[in-house]
Parts: structure tokens; C-alpha cells; sequence
């Protein structure tokens, strides 16, 4: 199992790494810009060409069943969830083959209220709440992730 996380807009990068160390998973930071990453072996910076899918074309390349994406990318859950891996949005919340076409559905619906004008703001800024709320969604996903594998 190995975790990847699409970094650009990721607010929990930190935290993946302080749980991916406890649990000794590797980890893909992938990214169309450099991004500080701690020193370890374990985590492993991806900086891939300026282009609006970039980063979701080399993690569904390399992500397989088990695997971990850490994103808020629609589009990106859609496609790992095709190749088998697990989905956790940074606030928490796991997309999964039941909820993936609700999301989407949302997602679209935000999109079209924001171009007509409806809805003018974004997401609320992330707080410690959001914070806590990952760590422990991420924790109890790589437990179920370990446990599928095994059986």
C-alpha cells in the first residue's frame, strides 16, 4: 500500500506525512511545482510538467489496487477508484464507488452555480477541526486498506 497525494491545493500534506511514518508507507507527493517535502526515504517528491491533468496522469499511471489518493480532484477519485485504490478528500470524507456519482453530481451542480453567477465564494477555510477530522478518516482508511489486502 502506498499513498499519493495531489499536492497543488493539498492542506494536509504534513499530516499525511506524519501518519504515512507511523504506518511506514511510501509516499508520492506529486505536484507541477516543487514542494518542500521532509527528508526520508519514504517520501518521495514527483514534480511533473505544467499542464492542467499532469499530476492526475502519473498517479493514475502508477497508483494500483490498495494504493491511497489524498485529493479534492473529482475527476482524479473517478480514475483511481477505476484502478482499485482508495479516495480521501483532505477534509475527511472517503469517495468510494457508492458516493462517487453524488459527488460528482455536486461537483457539477457548484460549477454551473459559480458560472452563472448563483455562488460567487469558495470552500471555508480549513480549521484544526478539518485537521483532526483527516487524521483520524486516514488512519481508519489505511486499517480497512491493510485489512482488505489481507484477506
Amino acid at each position: 500500500m502506498r499513498l499519493f497525494i495531489d499536492a497543488d491545493a493539498c492542506p494536509v500534506k504534513d499530516e499525511v506525512y506524519r501518519v504515512a511514518g507511523r504506518y511506514g508507507l511510501h509516499t508520492y507527493v506529486v505536484a507541477n511545482q516543487w514542494i518542500n517535502v521532509p527528508p526520508s526515504p519514504a517520501i518521495e517528491r514527483i514534480v511533473v510538467e505544467i499542464s492542467p491533468d499532469a499530476a492526475d496522469d502519473w498517479i493514475v499511471e502508477q497508483v494500483s489496487d490498495g494504493d491511497i489518493i489524498i485529493t479534492n480532484d473529482i475527476p482524479l477519485a473517478v480514475r483511481g477508484l477505476q484502478k482499485n485504490a482508495a479516495i480521501l478528500r483532505p477534509n475527511g470524507t472517503e469517495i468510494d464507488h457508492n458516493s462517487v456519482g453524488l459527488v460528482s453530481a455536486m461537483r457539477d451542480l457548484m460549477h454551473d452555480l459559480r458560472e452563472t453567477g448563483e455562488m460567487t465564494s469558495r470552500n471555508a477555510a480549513f480549521s484544526k477541526a478539518d485537521r483532526s477530522r483527516f487524521l483520524s478518516a486516514l488512519d481508519t482508511l489505511i486499517v480497512k486498506q491493510r485489512r482488505k489486502t489481507k484477506a
